[in-house]
């Protein structure tokens, strides 16, 4: 089955937060609209929200594709406990990464988080909850809302890009969470939106982001 859809977010979304930032806004006008997949399968978006714990984007699609594979026909918990850690290590997944990726098969399967319940919670009950298991942090569970549940207000102090894009739109040599929760708010309750826009800002050359 095929789960992959796009993050929705309507023309009116754009407007208002462009509306909210003059900065961001004249950059929204010369960046392509953003179009992010989501995977809306809980256990297999919170398995590659681990796989991309500090690699590329490139790198962790790879590592997914191939543990997809090795669990054919579905990747499940029950395929995941099915298989040996050296199985998954040879997805290229170390050990650490195996032994958090096994610890959410065990609690999707045991009930110990209702995982495909997750999308009743509020943003803020999801994190206190994926955040008990084992290699789930706070950046991981910001990017299963964003990339799973399409939940619109998403900024994460924990994402070196989205402070990377902030410090370049405004010329920053230095992001104080204080500062940071200012932005936060005034991007609100479009953050998720800025997010795709300021992945984007970070990876510009800052004398792009001047003239604007």
């Amino acid at each position: 089955m095929n789960y992959l859809e796009y993050f929705a977010y309507s023309d009116t979304d754009l407007i208002k937060l462009k509306e909210k930032d003059s900065k961001l806004g004249k950059l929204i006008d010369k960046i392509p609209k953003p179009e992010r997949e989501i995977n809306a399968d809980p256990f297999r978006s919170l398995v590659n929200s681990i796989i991309s714990q500090q690699i590329s984007g490139a790198a962790a699609a790879s590592i997914s594709d191939r543990l997809s594979a090795t669990c054919f026909p579905m990747l499940s918990p029950e395929m995941i406990l099915g298989k040996s850690d050296e199985e998954i290590i040879s997805c290229g997944l170390g050990k650490k990464k195996t032994a958090y990726i096994k610890s959410i098969a065990c609690a999707a399967k045991s009930g110990e988080i209702e995982i495909n319940r997750l999308k009743l919670l509020s943003d803020e009950e999801i994190i206190k909850t994926l955040t008990k298991l084992p290699g789930v942090g706070e950046w991981t569970a910001q990017m299963f809302l964003i990339f799973c549940l399409n939940r619109q207000n998403v900024l994460s102090y924990k994402d070196f890009g989205i402070r990377r894009g902030i410090m370049k739109l405004y010329g920053l040599t230095e992001l104080t969470k204080e500062y940071f929760e200012e932005i936060r708010t005034r991007y609100s309750p479009y953050c998720t939106l800025a997010s795709f826009y300021l992945w984007e800002i970070a990876k510009l050359d800052v004398n792009i982001i001047t003239i604007c």
